[in-house]
């Protein structure tokens, strides 16, 4: 598609309103053999290319100004096999695709926790969610990809085969090449008891050293996720807490069934205003804030791993969630432990293994006159903490900024993957993402 085409308007959209971008062609793959037609276009012509997955990443990066776009979202196709307990994802699905397929069989693969996520962006990452204290990150249970590389070869990348690409590609982002589809190992998850558990906002600072201490030495089958919100007007939550700013605490449990109630005691123990937990399919766990975050809305990121959440650290959160600017604008602290730290910090790209926590602070509003509003929030509330930050973030809660702050990210890992980058893609073509640049390549000017 070209601009003027019929589709063209909506096929351009990405999952952030606030990113506008005019794509000279838009190539809607339907298989691998299209995928290796696009990055062949874009490659003999100089074009910029993008890749877009589920289009959901916050800089954007599934879209360029003036270049091609590699749209892979009508290749969906999801293949469980019970025996090997695998699950092949291709390359546009979204986690709804894959959770429902797999629940089917009573299982699971570790992932995000909203379903209109694209399966690529979130592995590539690295992969968090509800099942990563449990079972680790995405990438812990993935065992190859199928890729189209920069001249246009499609390789398997596994232990196995191209082991350095597949170290690589388990957290460095799109920077290696267009990953067509995923074989992962899925893990027994069915039901599980999971939700919300809500307090005032007058208690935030008692929860939050409560909640540091209780979740890293929990049982790996419980984990929560911590957030600041502002009540939504609707159900499932009572019209008395409607548009009230809470922090919260969301759930997900999935060892024994007799347990839960001794699991949740300690929960249950700090009074919360709405005990929201209830049994419910992973999947619809996995759905619970699709309505709430449809395509379309304004975002802004920052983000940052943490390791220690200290007391002064704690006190400037609360300040900031007392000026949550608009009802869909949160922060969120996303545990890392248990299984996830039980792989070193130089098995997979994704570096940040001894980190407790990845912060995300987001401004979030249908509105685009609410953009700068969001923005400054958003930008002021992570300056304020970034001090006691562990320096990096997750690359997933990044918007596009700078070389700085992806070697930040991936730290004693940038070098050697910045090697691979020199062996797969030593022109860049794959450079619309957290751009890790080839080894061989000069600096960009400042």
């Amino acid at each position: 598609m070209r601009p003027g085409d019929a589709d063209y308007e909506e096929s351009a959209r990405v999952y952030n309103a606030m990113i506008h971008k005019h794509p000279a062609l838009i190539a809607r793959c339907a298989d691998v053999a299209d995928v290796i037609a696009a990055v062949a276009f874009a490659r003999e012509r100089g074009l910029t290319l993008a890749i877009r997955g589920g289009g959901h990443n916050g800089g954007g990066l599934g879209t360029c100004e003036g270049g091609l776009v590699a749209d892979l979202s009508r290749m969906r196709g999801v293949r469980v096999d019970p025996e090997s307990l695998t699950v092949r994802v291709d390359g546009g699905s979204v986690w709804g695709d894959v959770d429902h397929a797999t629940h089917a069989f009573g299982l699971a693969v570790p992932s995000g926790i909203i379903s209109t996520t694209g399966v690529g962006g979130l592995t590539l990452g690295g992969g968090l969610g509800h099942l990563t204290r449990r079972y680790g990150l995405t990438v812990d249970s993935l065992l190859a990809v199928d890729m189209v590389l920069a001249d246009g070869r499609f390789i398997t990348a596994s232990p196995e085969q191209h082991p350095d690409l597949f170290w690589a590609v388990r957290g460095g982002g799109g920077n290696f090449g267009v990953v067509t589809s995923f074989l992962f190992r899925a893990h027994p998850v069915s039901n599980v008891l999971g939700g919300p558990t809500l307090w005032p906002l007058e208690r935030a600072e008692e929860v939050m050293r409560w909640y540091r201490e209780f979740i890293l030495s929990a049982p790996e089958t419980l984990t929560g996720f911590f957030a600041f919100m502002v009540v939504p007007p609707g159900p499932p939550f009572p019209e008395h807490l409607h548009l009230k700013k809470m922090c919260a605490v969301v759930w997900c449990y999935t060892g024994a069934p007799e347990l839960a109630d001794s699991m949740f005691e300690p929960v249950r123990a700090m009074a919360p205003a709405l005990d929201g937990v209830q049994a419910m399919p992973f999947p619809a766990l996995q759905s619970m804030f699709d309505a709430l975050y449809p395509p379309g809305l304004q975002w802004y990121w920052r983000a940052d791993f943490v390791r220690e959440l200290g007391n002064e650290a704690i006190s400037r959160h609360v300040a900031f969630a007392h000026r949550l600017p608009t009802m869909h604008s949160t922060m969120h602290l996303y545990p890392i432990n248990g299984a996830a730290h039980r792989v070193a910090p130089g098995d997979t790209a994704f570096s940040f293994r001894d980190a407790r926590w990845a912060e995300v602070i987001v401004g979030v509003d249908p509105s685009p006159d609410k953009a700068p509003a969001i923005t400054a929030w958003t930008k002021d509330y992570w300056a304020a903490l970034h001090a006691y930050s562990a320096g990096g973030a997750y690359v997933n809660f990044m918007m596009d900024e700078g070389q700085e702050r992806v070697q930040a990210t991936y730290r004693d890992n940038y070098a050697r993957l910045a090697e691979v980058k020199e062996r797969y893609d030593p022109d860049n073509v794959f450079r619309v993402n957290q751009n890790i640049r080839p080894a061989g390549s000069k600096p960009l000017p400042h």
